[in-house]
């Protein structure tokens, strides 16, 4: 490592740590900062600093509320950041202590307030002696073991009582990398053979046509061919999705949440359609359109809301509908784990109210014979199996078709995936068929 590149990484943890805690995205935020770092191991210690230190951040919190005498004033935010940053080194990273103290004491010297380097190397020293100490305080403690925020984890235990526990726990593990090959490029084996030859240590799935599992790391812009569109990154639940849909070429299909486009493009991939692909927001919209061109694939791209079809519907029926539908996104919290720190209640609250429209507003849109196929990365059962069996009870012309295990564990109504399950998502589907 380059000199001062550890405390160069660590300030851009803190910096990227505090403004997820204000409300950014953390993917957007990271996808801002890593390319700052010309060295893939500063990106990779960059990345797991900040990932980390969000996914469990009420227990390096709580180590603060007891270690400090007072609070840090909210002017000061940027060094508790860059404490959470150290903890997470010290604790879920397992870093050497020495590099840790050191670097984190010349990160706050370097930081607008170097009159503070005396205390954070007190808190960074007391918590690596008390460390045994508060890892099992955090086992005692139902809040701070999977550290949850509460209103989650009791909907959790409310909906799956005690399989929460277990879900909560996949939900703080890491997540492998999902590929999805361009069946138009090449078939899935050559592609798992090209893996193979570089000494990845990938694996084709029995029951997705184009998915293969990668357990390392590895930035997906350097895989064979990515450049040119022969392999897209997409976890295996959303590839079962899609798969769900039964497709046949010539078929008049709409995505109807559909930026940035993964799901368009994999079925663009498997079959010539007449594909309308469109979402809500125009700034989504165009990563609709750049994932296309990039695999080189065309469908009908449109900005508009798919809950208000008077707007933008020609009046032809369509032979399938995805409905991949906003949601808590509480599937994919090994993922994001800011997702922890940006849902609340309310926000799931007003997003079943916005799926049920979705669903109604689309039903009139298929064709007799036809299937919708609702699907979510919620882990919730009112965005899940509870909304579909609602939307069945409203529409007498709607019956539900039932979906093998291997789309997830059949629920009352659809199938749920744990997260974890397969290595893949939390993700809910349901095949609607119109009669």
């Amino acid at each position: 490592m380059k000199p001062g590149a550890g405390v160069a990484v660590r300030l851009a943890a803190a910096r990227s740590l505090q403004q997820v805690f204000d409300g950014a995205s953390l993917k957007r935020t990271l996808a801002t900062a890593l390319p700052r770092f010309a060295d893939s191991r500063d990106r990779a210690l960059l990345e797991a600093s900040v990932f980390q230190a969000c996914r469990w951040r009420p227990r390096y919190e709580a180590v603060l509320a007891a270690t400090l005498q007072r609070p840090l004033p909210a002017s000061k935010q940027g060094i508790a950041a860059l404490l959470l940053v150290g903890m997470a080194q010290l604790d879920a990273m397992g870093l050497p202590p020495h590099a840790v103290l050191s670097a984190t004491v010349d990160a706050v010297k370097a930081w607008p307030a170097p009159g503070l380097a005396g205390l954070v190397n007190a808190v960074l020293r007391r918590f690596q002696r008390e460390q045994a100490d508060w890892c099992a305080r955090w086992q005692d403690d139902p809040h701070l073991r999977h550290a949850f925020p509460q209103w989650l984890a009791s909907a959790l235990r409310a909906d799956w009582g005690d399989r929460a526990e277990a879900w909560m726990q996949s939900s703080n593990e890491p997540a492998p990398l999902w590929l999805r090959v361009n069946q138009r490029r090449m078939p899935t084996a050559e592609y798992l053979a090209s893996l193979h030859a570089l000494g990845l240590d990938a694996v084709a799935d029995a029951h997705l046509p184009a998915g293969i599992r990668l357990d390392a790391r590895v930035a997906p812009t350097t895989l064979p061919g990515f450049d040119v569109g022969a392999v897209s990154v997409q976890d295996g639940a959303a590839q079962f999705c899609v798969q769900a849909l039964g497709l046949r070429a010539g078929m008049r299909v709409l995505d109807a949440c559909a930026a940035p486009g993964g799901k368009s493009a994999a079925m663009l991939e498997q079959h010539d359609l007449e594909l309308t692909a469109i979402d809500a927001q125009p700034k989504r919209v165009e990563a609709l359109r750049a994932t296309l061109a990039r695999l080189d694939l065309q469908a009908d791209v449109r900005t508009a809301d798919a809950g208000d079809p008077a707007a933008w519907w020609d009046g032809r029926p369509y032979a399938r509908i995805l409905l991949d539908a906003p949601c808590s996104a509480t599937g994919v919290i090994r993922r994001q784990p800011d997702v922890k720190w940006h849902r609340r209640a309310t926000d799931v609250t007003a997003l079943q109210v916005q799926q049920a429209r979705l669903l109604d507003g689309l039903w009139p849109l298929l064709e007799p014979g036809g299937e919708m196929i609702y699907a979510t990365c919620s882990i919730l059962r009112g965005e899940n199996h509870e909304q579909v069996s609602a939307f069945l009870a409203r529409h007498d012309d709607a019956r539900l078709r039932p979906l093998g295990p291997e789309f997830g564990e059949p629920s009352p109504v659809g199938n749920q995936r744990a997260p974890g399950a397969g290595g893949m998502d939390g993700f809910f589907v349901a095949v609607l068929h119109r009669c």
